[in-house]
């Protein structure tokens, strides 16, 4: 299994600190998320329903009605090799490993697609799947809506079918594809882990035309997403004055975050409203300094850089700038 973030006992046990005693910066979710409120004691009860209003819900957010919930975003990048029919695929590289790990997995050969390649636009291209991230993980770099529809447009005159990551666009609605969904050539993958904080609950959305969602679906087979899991998303993605606030005060909070790390001589190259890329910067060095402190980052070795999630609070501000200066 590829390396990801999180995974705070095994940093735990490695370097003896408590579990407690942890900030988590690895993951990029929100420290600050969606407060889940107690769940009716029936839902823990009966099977998973369709028709419990999650997707109405989740139609009514994204902005599209042709759309089917999975457990997280990774179930569908898991399954979306066994339903396109491809020769070349590529793959936004650096990105979520997950991406080019499953295409290479199913037997196809996959292509390293830098961010600069996609966001000149669609020139000759030897691809039938191209995946974006957007914004991209772990560089936060962003394509304008206009780019990607032309791949999607380049892509679909051929058969072939464009990929987008959002996992990290809900702070930034106005840059997502998801309101063009669904149309020949295009899908888009969703989640709740990141902006509502609800990484635990396993729940995201493959937005696309309704004849591959019904092959997703057969794939899946019955009850992809547990029945709290759907009662929660429901009530987050309905919860429009929580998303409303979030987003006001996103942009001010990753500000912070920029401010802390360039007066500690890490000065961000890329980055979004969820988590900060400091490439180079001796990652390996950096990130074992901050661990042996109880902080947890995220390192990458391809190129080589840490990302960091947002502190949360004052006090986790104060702390990470503490450990960042520490000799």
């Amino acid at each position: 299994m590829l390396e990801h973030g999180g995974r705070l006992r095994a940093a735990a046990r490695r370097y003896g600190i408590p579990l407690s005693d942890w900030l988590d910066l690895s993951t990029g979710v929100n420290p600050e998320g969606w407060t889940v409120p107690a769940v009716p004691p029936e839902v823990w009860v009966r099977l998973p329903e369709e028709d419990d209003g999650l997707e109405t819900a989740a139609s009514a957010y994204y902005g599209c009605d042709s759309i089917f919930p999975v457990a997280g975003s990774q179930a569908a990048i898991q399954a979306l090799p066994a339903l396109l029919h491809a020769q070349r695929v590529g793959v936004i590289h650096p990105g979520y490993a997950e991406h080019a790990h499953a295409w290479r997995r199913a037997g196809y050969k996959v292509d390293g697609v830098a961010p600069e390649t996609i966001a000149r636009g669609p020139g000759s291209m030897p691809w039938d799947v191209l995946v974006a991230i957007n914004p991209n993980n772990p560089t936060g770099h962003r394509f304008a809506p206009e780019v990607l529809l032309a791949w999607q447009e380049r892509l679909a005159a051929r058969g072939g079918c464009l990929v987008v990551d959002e996992a990290y666009m809900d702070p930034t609605p106005e840059f997502s594809l998801a309101a063009y969904c669904p149309r020949p050539g295009l899908i888009v993958l969703r989640s709740l882990g990141k902006f509502f904080g609800l990484a635990g609950i396993r729940v995201g959305f493959v937005l696309a035309e309704p004849e591959l969602l019904e092959r997703l679906a057969a794939l899946l087979g019955p009850w992809t997403v547990t029945g709290p899991s759907r009662w929660v998303a429901r009530e987050a993605l309905a919860d429009s004055p929580w998303q409303e606030a979030v987003r006001q005060r996103l942009p001010e909070n990753a500000r912070q975050l920029t401010d802390l790390l360039t007066a500690a001589g890490l000065k961000p190259a890329g980055g979004c409203a969820l988590f900060q890329w400091c490439p180079g910067v001796k990652a390996a060095r950096r990130q074992e300094a901050l661990a042996r402190q109880g902080i947890l980052t995220r390192r990458f070795a391809d190129p080589p850089g840490l990302r960091l999630g947002l502190p949360g609070s004052v006090s986790a501000s104060e702390r990470l700038a503490t450990a960042l200066l520490a000799k």
